[in-house]
C-alpha cells in the first residue's frame, strides 16, 4: 500500500519539534480525518534556513510532513511557495488516493507558515 520511501519517512521523521523562536508558524488540520500539523520556520536572507513539524496522524501524514521539510529546507520563499501536493507525493513515490489529503496538509502548513512570516515582515 505504501511506498518504502513513506515507510522510510514515517519510521524515521526528520525535522520533527518546533523551531526555537519561529519567523513563521502554520497550523492545519483536516476534520474528515483528524490529522493535525504544526510547521515552524527560521528565514535567513530569503532563504528557510530551519524547518520543524509537529504532527499528529496517520502514517502518510507523518512521512509527508517529513519529506516537506527536507525539499523544503534551503529553498527560497517563492521556490517553497511553488511546491504542490503532487510534488510531495511524487518525491514520496507516491499515495494511496484516499491519502492525499495528508500530502497537501503538509504543503499547506508550509506555505501558512511562510504567510505568516511574510506578514510581520513585508
Amino acid at each position: 500500500m505504501y511506498s518504502d520511501k513513506v515507510m522510510e519517512h514515517f519510521e524515521n521523521p526528520r525535522n520533527i519539534g518546533e523551531v526555537e523562536n519561529p519567523d513563521g508558524t502554520g497550523n492545519v488540520g483536516n476534520p474528515v480525518c483528524g490529522d493535525v500539523m504544526k510547521v515552524t520556520i527560521r528565514v535567513e536572507d530569503g532563504r528557510l534556513a530551519e524547518i520543524k513539524c509537529k504532527t499528529l496522524g496517520c502514517g502518510a501524514a507523518i512521512a509527508t510532513s517529513s519529506i516537506t521539510t527536507e525539499m523544503a529546507m534551503g529553498m527560497t520563499l517563492d521556490e517553497a511557495m511553488a511546491l504542490t501536493r503532487d510534488d510531495i507525493a511524487q518525491a514520496l513515490g507516491g499515495l494511496p488516493s484516499n491519502k492525499m489529503h495528508c500530502s497537501n496538509l503538509a504543503v499547506d502548513g508550509l506555505h501558512e507558515a511562510i504567510a505568516d512570516y511574510r506578514s510581520h515582515n513585508s
